[in-house]
């Protein structure tokens, strides 16, 4: 069964056609990567994905169940961990209480105390900064934290969106080697669906990526 399954999204923000069509998916333990400038739809298709925006036609499905139109909380609390571009970690809490927040959004299964230390594991140098509050971390710090406290939710679908923000503009060079698929989303369209390495016999795709034709 396919984990994530987008078709055919449209979405608008206000009076501006954002994703026109859009359709991919996610295999069980896949690793997909969406790549593109930008502003080319890539942080606004995860948002609809986690229920942040409607979509106003297509369709989302999640281990074959429609989400498209469920609330947010609905959908993390269903196993979708999701760290934004912009961290939206908590201010005012801790890093500590940051992190356990996720086991309450999504209890059961493992214990609490398990999934933190999972987090803490991928991430240790947070554990120096338990104590300390979001606007004293660096920018980079707060984006650990945030993929941090969506792994505490213990999610069968992690969602990343810009986890290589702040480096190189050439974005082929951060897919990983283990992807299991490549799309590039081009003003608001998915223009490539494939393996990764074959992004490399499309020069006008790739003059879009930035890697070299």
């Amino acid at each position: 069964m396919t984990t994530l399954a987008v078709r055919d999204l449209d979405v608008y923000i206000q009076a501006s056609h954002i994703l026109r069509k859009a359709t991919l998916e996610v295999g069980p333990e896949e690793v997909v990567c969406l790549v593109g400038r930008n502003g080319a739809g890539k942080s606004t298709l995860l948002r609809t994905v986690m229920g942040y925006l409607r979509p106003r036609g297509g369709t989302i499905a999640f281990k074959g169940a429609p989400i498209h139109g469920r609330p947010t909380h609905e959908i993390a609390r269903g196993g979708i961990g999701f760290a934004p571009e912009d961290s939206g970690i908590f201010a005012d809490l801790t890093v500590a209480e940051n992190i356990e927040i996720a086991t309450w959004t999504r209890p059961g299964g493992r214990p609490a105390r398990e999934r933190v230390e999972a987090a803490y594991g991928v991430f240790p140098v947070l554990r120096a900064y338990a104590a300390r509050k979001g606007p004293a971390m660096s920018g980079g710090e707060r984006k650990m934290l945030s993929i941090a406290r969506a792994l505490a939710l213990d999610p069968e679908l992690l969602l990343l969106d810009e986890p290589f923000e702040g480096l190189s503009p050439a974005i082929i060079h951060h897919v990983p080697d283990f992807a299991a698929r490549l799309y590039v989303i081009e003003r608001g369209e998915i223009i490539f669906a494939g393996r990764p390495e074959e992004v490399h016999r499309d020069a006008a795709v790739l003059r879009v990526i930035g890697g070299a034709a």
